[in-house]
């Protein structure tokens, strides 16, 4: 077992706590396009109003299939990234000797470094099943649009409904998407606690900072919650 500072323990809330409140943020506000998440939901659904407009649909698979194979790829860094957190783990002792020989941060007792790697593994571990849900949400999605008629073949009602539910599950592949993104960006954030508490907290607020100036106040936000401003009724 190992003592963890009081300055290791505010870190880590500080931390859990960013990450909650910026999910909790997005979530609340998903719907209304004033994010550059929830805005993009705009542009899908549009998407797939185009779509079903198409007799050939090779665009759409195109698109379709650049979404998956970049879904998979992060999916693929995630287990990447935990092997090499089995690795660190292996390697437990001869790292953490360069760390303390190196003077790279405060030194802390070998358990508590092993935690902060178990901590990274999980974070990836998290991120690698949102990737992997996104990855089979996008592969039903492209059924979804293979399924849905056209307007020459069927009613405009049934039409307009299978494209909706193609829609549903592009914005939700997004999303799911999106979650796992965020917990890489997050993860980078983590590694400042192998310097030190106080590390951890300033790593964590810079890339909150980032990620919140990014959804509300980026040059492509804007772009696109302004198109979805004019969009909506």
């Amino acid at each position: 077992m190992f003592d963890i500072s009081a300055i290791d323990t505010v870190a880590i809330l500080v931390f859990a706590t960013s990450w909650l409140l910026y999910s909790v943020i997005l979530h609340r506000m998903s719907g209304t396009g004033r994010t550059l998440s929830s805005a993009m939901d705009f542009q899908r659904r549009q998407w797939m109003r185009t779509m079903m407009h198409r007799d050939l649909r090779m665009i759409d698979t195109g698109i379709m299939s650049g979404l998956q194979n970049g879904t998979a790829f992060f999916a693929s860094t995630s287990l990447i990234a935990i092997g090499g957190c089995f690795a660190l783990l292996n390697a437990a002792d001869h790292v953490y000797g360069v760390m303390r020989d190196l003077s790279l941060g405060d030194e802390v007792p070998k358990g508590l470094f092993e935690a902060k790697v178990i901590g990274l593994m999980l974070i990836f571990g998290y991120a690698f099943f949102k990737f992997g849900w996104s990855y089979r949400l996008f592969n039903y999605a492209s059924i979804l649009i293979g399924a849905t008629p056209t307007a020459a073949h069927s009613s405009e009602a049934e039409t307009i409904a299978a494209a909706e539910r193609a829609a549903v599950f592009t914005i939700t592949a997004g999303r799911h998407f999106n979650h796992g993104l965020r917990a890489f960006f997050f993860s980078i954030g983590y590694l400042g606690w192998f310097v030190n508490g106080w590390a951890l907290i300033v790593t964590t607020l810079v890339v909150a900072g980032v990620q919140l100036h990014r959804q509300f106040f980026s040059d492509s936000a804007r772009i696109v919650i302004e198109a979805a401003r004019q969009s909506q009724p």
